[in-house]
């Protein structure tokens, strides 16, 4: 008797823990991610996100000023500057080599290996002097070890919002995902409306290779595909890549699709016939309004798709700046930005933010959806 419809299972804290662990391991990346878009480089490499409300220490290195910078005060070449370049903090200790980054209090003077004499003080301010010109082009580096408080700044999403070809990557990826989701969602509530309700030979069959289709690998088509579509003339266009998103996102709207619409009330379906209601009639203003909830799923299940696609769209597309999506936009920008992480944690959370705004406004009608024909 412990399995009685209606009866409180005792696992269920097992469900409600899972259930929030899921919730906790999606969430903490994003939050995580969002945090570390508004901190700046340094930060970043010496800490994790999770330390961004704590002041930090860090050791790092910083070079003087040029020697066409240096002035002279009486007898001396003088370079000065401040290592914080406004930003606030405290200089612990500082060293002239990276073997040993804290060799000095800060306020003590020392001599370079090139002969200067260096002092760092606990506000960053240095000053660099020599009793000749100094030589060469470039700055004398030196090391730091600091206590920052902790920043945050909006810069980083200035530098990718103003980034070149960023505005048109964006208006290209809405051209490729909004087609390319209603396309296959028009297409598949057809096919699927017919694969449940309507007999005819070879129905089992196309149920049998919708099912066959969603294990294939979409690499393999890629090329076929192009050559097909090159023939046709419609390579490298919005049209190529539109199609090819559907044929690639056809197989799993049907079998969705198919699958809700088999599960409806036969006798509504049967009550319309008998009033004379015709196939498309049924399927416009009957099973339409009651498969929302599976055309809704679909809808966020392709527009993620497309929307964070790189492969496809460099295949179909092109690569050329006039027709880049966002997220080959992205890869360009990082192309010559390898090590600022600041810069890919923004452009990252920029390219999700559509994603997370379509999912959330569509959620309820995920779940609902995907468990669509498994009850009867």
């Amino acid at each position: 008797m412990d399995n009685i419809v209606g009866q409180k299972s005792s696992l269920t804290w097992v469900v409600n823990i899972a259930a929030a662990a899921l919730v906790l391991l999606w969430t903490i990346p994003t939050f995580g991610l969002l945090v570390s878009s508004f901190r700046d480089r340094d930060q970043i490499l010496t800490s994790g996100w999770w330390q961004s409300l704590f002041p930090q220490e860090a050791s790092v290195h910083y070079r003087a000023g040029a020697p066409d910078t240096a002035v002279q005060e009486g007898g001396l070449y003088v370079i000065a500057g401040n290592v914080f370049d406004g930003a606030g903090g405290v200089v612990s200790a500082f060293g002239t080599n990276s073997r040993d980054p804290a060799a000095f209090a800060a306020g003590e003077t020392v001599q370079t290996n090139d002969g200067y004499e260096l002092t760092v003080s606990e506000d960053g301010a240095y000053r660099l002097t020599s009793a000749v010109p100094f030589e060469g082009t470039r700055g004398e580096r030196f090391f730091v070890t600091t206590t920052q408080p902790p920043t945050f700044t909006t810069e980083n999403f200035v530098k990718v919002l103003n980034a070149e070809g960023l505005g048109r990557g964006f208006l290209n990826t809405l051209t490729v995902s909004i087609p390319a989701t209603v396309i296959p969602i028009l297409v598949a509530a057809f096919a699927a409306y017919a694969l449940a309700w309507m007999e005819f030979p070879g129905r089992a069959l196309l149920i049998a290779a919708v099912v066959g289709l969603l294990v294939v690998p979409l690499q393999l088509a890629l090329i076929p595909l192009l050559q097909l579509h090159l023939k046709a003339g419609i390579g490298k266009s919005y049209i190529g890549i539109w199609l090819a998103h559907s044929a690639f996102g056809l197989p799993l709207a049907i079998y969705l699709l198919r699958n809700y619409m088999a599960g409806l009330p036969r006798d509504i379906i049967e009550s319309a016939r008998v009033d004379g209601a015709t196939d498309f009639q049924i399927f416009l203003r009957i099973i339409l309004p009651l498969s929302f909830p599976a055309l809704a799923s679909f809808a966020i299940f392709q527009f993620l798709w497309t929307w964070n696609d790189l492969l496809v769209a460099l295949v179909f597309l092109g690569s050329t700046q006039d027709q880049l999506v966002m997220t080959g936009q992205l890869k360009e920008l990082m192309g010559s930005r390898g090590g600022d992480w600041e810069i890919l944690a923004a452009s990252a959370f920029i390219s999700i933010a559509v994603p997370l705004a379509v999912f959330f406004a569509m959620q309820k009608y995920l779940v609902r959806g995907l468990l669509a024909g498994s009850v009867k």
